[in-house]
Order: structure tokens, then sequence, then C-alpha cells
């Protein structure tokens, strides 16, 4: 196997585990919950600080890049990962759960940041004439690693290893496995020069070109398209089993399996229609699903939703980074890493404000309660009364979470529209080819 070849597998691995975290992280919001009497919104802040973790290392390091070269990133990124999973595993402990799986949590976002800081530019190096097909299928292993992550905590639930107690251990210890995978491959592998780098452009150019108005539009679509995404997927296994009565995480492996699927032929589709075209199909889908997905109250609506949200969002992100990588070249490893970065600062903030509307949707619905009524209802025992009033109040608290959603990509639609007309009235979508020094 040719040594480019190589390195891109190792990344695709390395992307196994970072999304293997994110489905883990989010079939286990109501056992961690529920084990640690955490609320909601003490979920989305764990949650959400791995995305805030993604975003400080992913930023800083796209600048490193050409510091300290990719490869050292890539170790960096290995030894965070192997101290999230021990951290989380271990957080029952110490005497605060919620600061040590807030730790463990963000552990995991620095590593995660790290492996897209360094492998999103080292492919767009290694395929410069086919980035976004490139980048599609790399980032078709973001889906692809939520599916394994996702069919893994499922399996691991209903066969009852390691019961209620320790059974969300041994699906964390489940990374482990490719953890080492990427760590052997990328060790002693020698790391190319970014594109931008090799081109001779400045590191004050490549800031400049951080600065132009279109690169700044497409910045703030990532911050929509991300939270469009990521925030629904975080929340939807815990919302959906509630709002339909069957594992909701299901319906997160359906979404990731199709966008798996989807992102390893983006090739010929973006050969037929431009990359903005593209976004505006996602932005059509992905309205529509989200919108179903705010209403689906049974298996056959949510999954009706979950496909066409799958062929919503399949696109967005690693689209949108090959528009940057082939409009911007000279915004380098930086420019990716911000898009990156300011999708994971959104999805971050985006996370807790969900939750918080998922406890006032569950407050309103049971008529503001007190908080021994509350523990009540969440250790009623399966089959009574107030089981069933806990579940409705989980059904509506969860609508009205995603509702506050739904708004993000009809907003793109309409940016993205703006932008193909602007593309079309200068000719059509132009993308610019860095010349390599000798």
């Amino acid at each position: 196997m040719a040594r480019r070849e190589q390195l891109f597998w190792a990344s695709c691995i390395s992307l196994i585990v970072t999304a293997m975290s994110f489905a883990i992280r989010g079939s286990l919001i109501t056992p961690l919950g529920t084990q640690f009497n955490l609320t909601k919104e003490q979920l989305g802040l764990i949650t959400g600080t791995a995305f805030w973790g993604f975003a400080v290392t992913t930023v800083i390091g796209g600048w490193l890049c050409d510091v300290v070269g990719m490869g050292r990133l890539l170790a960096l990124a290995f030894i965070g990962h192997a101290v999230g999973i021990v951290t989380t595993i271990f957080a029952g402990n110490f005497g605060n759960p919620f600061m040590t799986l807030y730790l463990g949590t963000l552990a995991f976002g620095l590593a995660n940041g790290l492996v897209e800081a360094a492998c999103n530019p080292l492919i767009a190096t290694l395929y410069p004439e086919q980035k976004i097909q490139r980048l599609n299928r790399f980032h078709m292993w973001f889906p692809g690693g939520i599916v394994i992550g996702g069919l893994l905590a499922y399996g691991i639930d209903k066969a009852g290893i390691g019961g209620k107690e320790h059974g969300w251990q041994i699906q964390m210890l489940t990374m482990v496995l490719p953890l080492v995978i990427y760590g052997f491959m990328f060790f002693g592998k020698q790391f190319p020069k970014t594109e931008r780098s090799a081109s001779g452009v400045s590191m004050g150019d490549m800031f400049k070109a951080c600065l132009t108005p279109l690169f700044i539009v497409l910045l703030g679509c990532m911050t929509l398209s991300a939270a469009t995404e990521l925030v629904t997927g975080t929340w939807m296994p815990n919302i959906l089993t509630f709002t339909t009565g069957m594992e909701g995480i299901l319906f997160l492996v359906l979404i990731n399996g199709l966008m798996a699927i989807g992102r390893n032929f983006a090739g010929p589709i973006v050969h037929r229609i431009s990359p903005i075209a593209l976004l505006i199909v996602s932005s059509t889908f992905s309205a529509i699903g989200m919108f179903l997905l705010t209403k689906a109250n049974s298996g056959a609506t949510a999954t009706f939703a979950s496909i066409l949200f799958a062929i919503g969002v399949c696109f967005f992100w690693p689209t949108m980074l090959g528009v940057v990588s082939e409009r911007f070249p000279r915004t380098g490893a930086l420019g990716m890493s911000i898009m990156g970065g300011m999708g994971m600062i959104s999805t971050a903030i985006w996370l807790p404000i969900v939750g918080k509307y998922y406890d006032q949707g569950i407050n309103t619905f049971l008529g503001n309660p007190t908080p021994e009524k509350m523990d009540a209802l969440k250790s009623a025992a399966a089959g009574t009364a107030d089981a069933t009033q806990w579940a409705h109040a989980q059904t509506a608290g969860g609508q009205a979470g995603l509702n506050v959603l739904v708004i993000l990509p009809v907003i793109l639609l309409v940016v993205f529209i703006a932008i193909f007309a602007y593309d079309k009235s200068r000719g059509g979508y132009k993308k610019e080819i860095l010349v390599q020094d000798q």
C-alpha cells in the first residue's frame, strides 16, 4: 500500500474513534443522568464540552500544522483519546461525577479536534485534485463510526453485559481497539508539508485570506450546518426513545449508515452539480427532515423523518470543508480548522440550549412539580401511572428541545441560494489551484 493510502486509512480509523465517542456519549445520556442524578442541562453541558474542546484544538492545531507538524498533533490526539476513555470509565470513583465526566469529555474533545486539525489538511495535501471527493470519503467514517459505536452500545445494553451499573463502562472500552490501531498505523510515518506551505504562501497571506468576505459567510454557514447535524444527533437517541417507544440509538444508526453511503459516492454527485447546489439540496432535506422529527411519534414516522434528515445532513460537513479548500486554498490548514472549530463552538452552544428547553418542556407538561415529585416520577416502576406520566413528559420535553433547531437549515437554504446566484452571475463555481514551489 502506497504511503499516502496508509496515511489516508490511518486518518479514517482515527475519525472512527472520534465518531464512536460521539455515538456512545449519545447512548449514555439517560443512564449517566440516572446513575449520577444529573439534569438534562448538566448533561448538555457535559456533552457540549467535547465540542468546545474540539473547537479549541482544531483552530490552534490548524495553525500548528505547519509549526510542529501533523504527526505530533496526531500523537497528542492519541494521548487525549486514551485519557478521555480512562477518566470517563472511572468517573464514579471521584467525589464529583459531574466534574469528572466534564473533564473526561473535554479530553475527548481536545483529541477529536486534533484529529480534525491534522487529517483534513493532510488529505487535501495528499489528493489536491480530488479534495471534495476524498474529504467526503474520509468523513464517511464519522457516520460510519457512529454506526459502529451505536450498534456496539445497543448490543452491549441489550445483552446486559456489565449490567446497568457497569454496562456504560464496557461501552467506553470498545474504543480501545481502533485507538491502538490508528496509533500503530501513524507511528513512525513521514508526513508531507501542507498544500499552503508547499506552495510558498506566507503565514501573513494565510491570515489575510481568512478575512475574505465569502469565507466569513461560509464560516457563518458552518455554525448552522454543524449544529443541525451534531446537536440533533447528540440528543436524538434520548428523545426518540420516548417519542416513538423504540430504541432511539437505532434511528441514529440508520441516519449515519445512510450518511456513510452517501459520502462514499459524493464524487460522482459533485461532478454533475456544483458543490453549492449540493448544499442547497442538503439544506432543503435537512429542514424537512428536522421538522418531521419534531412531529414523529411512531417508528414509521421517525424512520421516514430520519431518512430525509440523513439525506440532508449527509454532505454538509465535508462539502463545506471542500469548498473552502478549493475556493480559498490560501487559508491553508488554518481555514479548514477555523471552519471545523466554529462548527463545534456552535454545537457546544446549542447543546445545553436544547437541554434547557427539554427541561422546560418536561416541567410545563407536569405543571412545574416539586423536586420530590420529580424524583418519584424518575424512579417509578415500569407500568405504573407515574412511569407513564414521566414518559409522556419526556416526549413533550424532547419535542420542545428539537423545535428550537428547525430554523437553522431554513436560514442555510436562503444563504446558499444567494451564494449560488452570486456564482452564476460571475460565470459559475470556480476553484483556485495553488502552484507548488519547485
